[in-house]
């Protein structure tokens, strides 16, 4: 009878454990501090997730404590991290379709931005993504625009002879052929490379630049207005796998926070570049304006070196190119 009854709380202990074995946990890595909008988009994701409590837990790891900024999709596409926050672009080496992402003058302002993420453009790179069991989770752009550690960037000569940081291998083409001399890094190494005088200049997105407090090594900041020439896809990503393994209660829960925070991402992506400039402001750092003409100069360049060298590097690129165009 005792070993009867030892068995019989064996097997319920062993069921209570299968049942708890049940609960997935997913990690989640992104470069940015836990006051970036960035992170605010993957902490909607994991407190609505398991507000839903369908034994989900999403486990973020910010400032690039898990993986490095610009070695987290290779991971993510073999199933080795579960998600991340990440600019597409950083993935060109792997999927050079990606950098279209970020090309110079591609998007107009904020809401061109969200009619291109649900364009037959992004569809055909998200079937890119789909090659490497990927998939987009939450989509989102970012503008931003040049800081000058001496001096203003508005129009190309102003960067000629600089050591400039771009975000991404389309702006390095553009600042090259305006002169620049280029130096690649992350944006969370640009504070320390304005302070060691590697660096005279950068662009990266408005969140960014607050996030890293980058005014406190410049003279001068160039914000995206009216005229931005800075819009980077910054989506959330998953391993398309790790998604199709969870139950149907999870997907539903996933997917109805992914909703919830991509609205979130666009409006406070539109808050970020009026707020940068204030942030910059308080800090003493001159604010200067691109004008139109500016804008027009820039991308005449752009189209002679980024544009013209995306054709020509991705077997389908002039397609690829036309259909971001097509978006009004």
């Amino acid at each position: 009878m005792t070993l009867k009854f030892s068995a019989a709380v064996a097997a319920a202990a062993l069921f209570a454990g299968t049942l708890g074995a049940q609960a997935t946990e997913l990690r989640l890595s992104h470069q940015w501090s836990d006051k970036d909008v960035r992170h605010q988009v993957a902490q909607i994701i994991a407190d609505d997730v398991a507000a839903a409590n369908v034994d989900l837990d999403i486990k973020i790891f910010p400032t690039q404590s898990l993986f490095k900024a610009r070695e987290q999709y290779k991971p993510l596409s073999r199933g080795q991290l579960d998600m991340t926050v990440l600019p597409l672009s950083y993935a060109g080496g792997q999927q050079p379709a990606f950098n279209l992402t970020l090309m110079p003058g591609l998007v107009k302002n904020h809401d061109h931005a969200a009619r291109l993420s649900e364009s037959p453009f992004m569809a055909a790179l998200e079937e890119k993504m789909a090659d490497d069991d990927v998939m987009v989770i939450v989509h989102g752009y970012l503008a931003g625009g040049f800081a000058g550690k001496d001096k203003c960037i508005t129009k190309p000569e102003d960067i000629a002879g600089l050591q400039t940081r771009a975000a991404g291998k389309a702006f390095e083409q553009m600042l090259a052929g305006a002169g620049a001399s280029i130096a690649s890094m992350s944006s969370s190494e640009i504070y320390n490379a304005m302070q060691t005088g590697v660096l005279d200049a950068a662009n990266t997105s408005s969140s960014s630049f607050v996030s890293f407090r980058i005014y406190e090594q410049v003279a001068c900041y160039t914000p995206a207005s009216d005229v931005a020439l800075w819009f980077m896809y910054q989506p959330l990503l998953m391993n398309k796998s790790a998604f199709d393994g969870l139950n149907e209660a999870q997907q539903t829960a996933l997917l109805a926070a992914a909703e919830k925070a991509e609205a979130h991402y666009l409006a406070e992506a539109k808050k970020q570049d009026a707020a940068s400039v204030e942030v910059f402001r308080e800090a003493g750092v001159e604010i200067a304006e691109m004008t139109p003409e500016d804008f027009e100069a820039w991308r005449a360049i752009a189209q002679e070196t980024a544009y013209k060298a995306f054709v020509e590097d991705v077997s389908d690129g002039q397609e690829l190119l036309d259909m971001a165009l097509a978006v009004e």
